[in-house]
């Protein structure tokens, strides 16, 4: 058997709120290295990281890329780090690019590393030590917390993956408003779904794969595989110059970030799980537009939220009522709140509890405490003061799955239809 040599890539933190793109610089390192003829074993990976890290830039999303350990590897580095220190954006404070070169086989625990960087919080001095400890060459820029989700991007396993083509607009129209043709977006979508997803929102009226910042990508696909793409490429029309393109191997939309957890009460801050719980409350707007109830266990409770922007989803959960079971999936927020991406119900409370009814056929109404029941209508009373059992009419089905909207999904959410419902 051959034994290969390869030398794996790491990028991260090189964006900011106001541009850049650390897929772009990923797409003109691959430029440069098919100038010098350096080929990538694979597709480039994005990886998402843990969606409620606190110095995140935008997608929390780092790249790696892989390729011949030869004598061209030293050129491929002196390409990566110039790229990376001409294209940061290092005017940002939150933006502290990290490189990580490593030759040699992924180890388990650099496997149990990527899934600690998407499970909770590593610091920036953990990931240094722990690179160290592996062999991996470090390159820190600034505070360097890219080595953080350098070296897991490199080192997470994908059990599970979909692939995006990512389009990218000239420099002089970075910032400008991007001139898509939406209808050509919406036939590419009645063509390629479900092989392609998040492309619109339909309820919203709303085209997903159009970005809302001023960074250098025009748009987005994501997609079970290459050839659906492809195809979605040839469909979607623009009114603007596409400077490249790239396809990326991503851990996008897997639910990957998603721990099963036994109770409530194992939760913690930051992570992002799957529970079961029965409804305490019935859910309530507050100002804002915001929507919380709690669910419990024998373990504890925990209040969940669904927020404004994910719209009409809020109008599904408000049909849960006391007494609910539910499997939430999500994240705990800053304010120890349980953030929903989709539940499943698992029990439905269909039975509520009402006066009787008087025999003239008026709902009756409380004589008191302890005096039971009167009727307004015709006078009558009974001593019973218990109420009556009446099944009553749910909107929501049993072991069904109700979701956020595309408009409002996390980058590692995995929608319905790619979910395996045997």
């Amino acid at each position: 058997m051959i034994m290969i040599n390869i030398l794996h890539i790491g990028i991260d933190d090189t964006d900011s709120p106001d541009g850049m793109c650390t897929t772009y610089l990923a797409s003109q390192i691959i430029n440069k290295f098919k100038d010098n003829n350096i080929e990538l074993i694979d597709y480039p990976r994005l990886i998402r990281l843990n969606p409620f890290a606190r110095f995140k830039t935008r997608g929390n999303g780092g790249v790696a890329l892989k390729i011949l350990n030869d004598s061209k590897a030293d050129l491929a580095k002196e390409i990566v780090l110039g790229e990376v220190e001409k294209l940061s954006m290092f005017d940002c404070d939150n933006t502290n690019p990290g490189v990580i070169f490593y030759d040699g086989e992924i180890t388990q625990e650099m496997k149990d590393y990527a899934f600690r960087a998407i499970y909770e919080f590593i610091t920036i001095d953990e990931a240094e030590k722990f690179a160290k400890s592996v062999g991996c060459e470090i390159h820190k820029f600034k505070k360097g917390r890219g080595i953080i989700g350098s070296l897991a991007s490199i080192s997470l396993p994908l059990t599970d993956f979909t692939f995006e083509l990512l389009a990218y607009r000239v420099p002089e129209n970075f910032g400008t408003l991007r001139k898509i043709d939406y209808e050509s977006v919406y036939e590419m979508d009645r063509q390629t779904f479900p092989d392609t997803f998040e492309n619109v929102d339909y309820s919203e009226d709303y085209v997903a794969i159009e970005p809302k910042t001023p960074c250098p990508v025009l748009y987005g696909i994501r997609s079970n595989n290459v050839e659906a793409l492809k195809k979605a490429y040839h469909i979607v029309k623009v009114d603007e110059v596409i400077d490249d393109c790239c396809i990326f191997k991503t851990n996008q939309h897997t639910d990957m970030h998603i721990q099963k957890s036994a109770d409530i009460a194992s939760m913690k801050q930051f992570g992002c799980y799957e529970v079961k719980g029965t409804v305490k409350n019935k859910p309530t707007i507050i100002d804002g537009g915001h929507m919380f109830f709690y669910i419990f266990d024998e373990s504890g409770e925990i209040e969940c939220g669904a927020y404004e922007p994910t719209k009409n989803f809020r109008k599904i959960v408000s049909h849960l009522m006391p007494g609910d079971v539910i499997r939430v999936f999500g994240g705990i927020g800053e304010h120890n709140t349980f953030n929903i991406e989709k539940f499943q119900v698992m029990e439905l409370n269909d039975i509520e509890y009402k006066n009787p009814v008087c025999e003239c056929g008026k709902r009756m109404t409380s004589a008191g405490k302890n005096k039971g029941f009167k009727c307004k209508k015709c006078g009558r009373k009974i001593e019973s003061g218990e109420k009556v059992p009446i099944k009553i009419f749910r909107n929501l089905k049993k072991g069904q799955f109700y979701e956020t909207p595309v408009s409002a999904r996390r980058h590692l959410s995995k929608p319905l239809c790619r979910m395996n419902f045997d």
